[in-house]
This record gives C-alpha cells, sequence and structure tokens, in this order.
C-alpha cells in the first residue's frame, strides 16, 4: 500500500488529481455520486488517502465549488485576453465562455452557487468575486469608450449575467438547442450593447 510520499509522487500533486477526478464525476453523474472512497480508487491510492486532504465529504465539496470558481475565472480571462482589443468581441467571447461552462459544467456550477448561501459564505463569495469584478471592468470599458451610456456598474451587470445564465439554464432544460449555445450568447451581447447603447 502506498505511503502519502508515494502518492504525491505518483499523483504530482494527490489533492489536485482529487479535485479533477471529483470534477470528472461531477461532470458525468453528479454531485450525490462523489464519495471520497471512489475517488481514491479513481486515482489509486488508499481509501484513507484522501482524508489527509478532506476530512469528510463536505470539505472535499467547499474544495471543489472554490475550484470551480478559480477555474472559471481563468476561462474567462483567458477567453477575454484571447478576443483583441474590440469591447463587444471581448464581452462576446465573456458570454461564450460563461454559457459554454454553464452547460458543461451544470451541476458543479449549482454546486457552486449553492456554497455562497451556507455555512462559510464569505469563503466562497471570495471565491466568486474576481470573476464578477472582471465583468464589471470589461463594462466600465464600454462606458468609457462609449459604446454603452453611464449607469451603475453593478446593475447593468447584473442584468447581463442574468441573460447569460438563462441562456445556460434554457439549454440544461433542454429549452434551446445546445448546437445554438455559442449564437445565442452572441445575440444577447449583441442586444444588450444595442439596449445599453450611449444615445
Amino acid at each position: 500500500m502506498p505511503d502519502g510520499t508515494d502518492e504525491r509522487y505518483h499523483h504530482g500533486n494527490l489533492r489536485a488529481a482529487l479535485l479533477a477526478a471529483a470534477e470528472q464525476t461531477t461532470r458525468e453523474s453528479g454531485v450525490d455520486a462523489l464519495s471520497l472512497r471512489d475517488l481514491a480508487r479513481q486515482v489509486g491510492v488508499s481509501h484513507a488517502a484522501p482524508r489527509r486532504h478532506f476530512p469528510d465529504r463536505q470539505s472535499l465539496l467547499d474544495a471543489l465549488a472554490v475550484n470551480g470558481f478559480q477555474r472559471i475565472d481563468t476561462e474567462l480571462r483567458t477567453a477575454v485576453a484571447g478576443a483583441g482589443d474590440d469591447f463587444v468581441a471581448r464581452l462576446k467571447a465573456l458570454a461564450q465562455t460563461y454559457t459554454r461552462f454553464a452547460t458543461r459544467d451544470a451541476a458543479l456550477l449549482e454546486l457552486m452557487f449553492s456554497r455562497k448561501h451556507g455555512e462559510n459564505a464569505d469563503v466562497f463569495m471570495a471565491a466568486a468575486q474576481p470573476s464578477f469584478a472582471l465583468m464589471e471592468d470589461l463594462l466600465r470599458e464600454g462606458q468609457e469608450q462609449g459604446v454603452l451610456r453611464d449607469g451603475p456598474i453593478d446593475q447593468v451587470g447584473i442584468v447581463l449575467f442574468a441573460t447569460m445564465h438563462g441562456i445556460a439554464a434554457m439549454t440544461n432544460g433542454h429549452l434551446a438547442p445546445p448546437e445554438l449555445l455559442e449564437g445565442l450568447a452572441n445575440t444577447a451581447v449583441e442586444q444588450f450593447v444595442r439596449g445599453a447603447a450611449r444615445a
């Protein structure tokens, strides 16, 4: 049976390997399917090994939620940075990336948001903040460039976020075909920009 040193050696980082396996299980089977024993078997360690990092299932779920916020933030920033200097193109990249994440990892996203209203909510709010700040910074750019009219950034951001989240929810609920996801995200941004355009 491998000891802790061997486990770290084989996996590079046992904690990261367990979270990656948990994310995959969540994507395929949902949060209810997660168990520390099954994750240990998936990554090839003893059933007791995960408890060095996650004393119980709740701590695993909390870490998975924080990791989800970190991952979506990385994906959003990469997409926006790769979209060039055009404001609308950058906003479309953000919307496409968010809706893609929210449909590909719907169960994870639900876990992330549910944790923001429970115990240690401040931890999850802090983990979520960078992504919301990215969106608000992008909208502020639009105002500064004269593309969007002036107004409270937080309110404008909520409207855009609700639109993106609604598209993802309709796709997850089979009310919108998955193949239309990118087009719907683009259309939502175009309509948002027209509606919020400076007169």
